[in-house]
């Protein structure tokens, strides 16, 4: 009476009721009796994985993917990435063509009128900054963003105890800045990548942004602020404040590892896809 392993052939688990990301490194993806497994051969050990329940698998170095399980987690909606360690680059994250659209349409729909695309834009701000501002022009808002970062940058550095003589950065000559400004590069650079994967395991639109415009990801950099002030710039600053005591690590890479904890003790890029899903509500 009930088709395939279970009676689940036909059965998915809709994405917005899905919230779950499994990052998996030095490990095996394998297909075994049906079912999709991390097998870590160095322990021994086999691990089965409940893939139509989750978001987005996240391969990180060290592992392999058989054809069978790309095959498994396509037919189930299941997102498969290949990232850094923990999330904190990205590489590739090939399209999966079954997946809920809602997000997605409601994205779309949001973006394609000015009063709607206002409305998100305020979401976000006030999302960020704990009040809801009463322009209805993105570029008034683009205004009272910058202001207020600009002031939470020298708010930070203060709480942490390091100089801040300002934002500066030239693309072409990246490592000629201070350290600050030099960690804020490499954390937004980690960042990206984990609110990348979370816009990919929501199946939303990178180039439909809010407030930004003209980039494939404009989306993500969108998200991105959201944290630019409790996460980026804090982990940031806080990682030339060790370098300056004496630290050895090269600062990218100490802040890249910074990112990398606060990503997987926070559960970070879970609250990005409640946040995505929050703003397109």
């Amino acid at each position: 009476m009930l088709k395939g392993r279970l009676g689940l052939d036909d059965t998915r688990v809709p994405q917005k009721s899905r919230n779950g990301l499994v990052y998996v490194e030095r490990a095996r993806v394998a297909v075994e009796t049906g079912s999709l497994v991390l097998v870590f051969d160095e322990v021994g050990e086999t691990i089965e994985l409940p893939y139509q329940r989750i978001n987005a698998l996240l391969l990180g170095p060290g592992t392999t993917v058989t054809h069978d399980a790309v095959r498994h987690c396509s037919a189930y909606g299941t997102a498969i990435a290949f990232v850094g360690t923990d999330g904190t680059r990205i590489y590739t994250a090939p399209p999966i063509f079954d997946r809920d659209a809602d997000l997605a349409r409601r994205q779309a729909t949001y973006w394609a009128s000015t009063t709607t695309r206002v409305m998100v834009a305020k979401r976000m701000y006030s999302k960020r900054f704990g009040e809801t501002p009463r322009t209805n022009s993105l570029d008034s808002l683009r205004g009272m963003e910058a202001s207020r970062i600009k002031t939470a940058y020298e708010v930070v550095a203060a709480e942490v105890g390091i100089t801040w003589r300002g934002r500066r950065y030239d693309r072409d000559f990246p490592d000629k800045t201070d350290l600050p400004n030099q960690a804020i590069n490499h954390a937004v650079t980690a960042l990206e990548a984990c609110v990348a994967i979370a816009v990919q395991a929501t199946a939303t639109l990178p180039p439909l942004g809010f407030l930004h415009e003209h980039s494939s990801k404009s989306f993500v950099l969108d998200i991105c602020d959201l944290y630019r002030t409790v996460v980026t710039v804090p982990i940031a600053f806080r990682c030339v404040k060790k370098i300056l005591r004496g630290g050895t690590e090269p600062l990218d890479r100490e802040v890249r590892r910074a990112v990398s904890r606060h990503v997987r003790e926070t559960a970070f890029v879970d609250t990005v896809i409640d946040d995505i899903k929050e703003i397109l509500a």
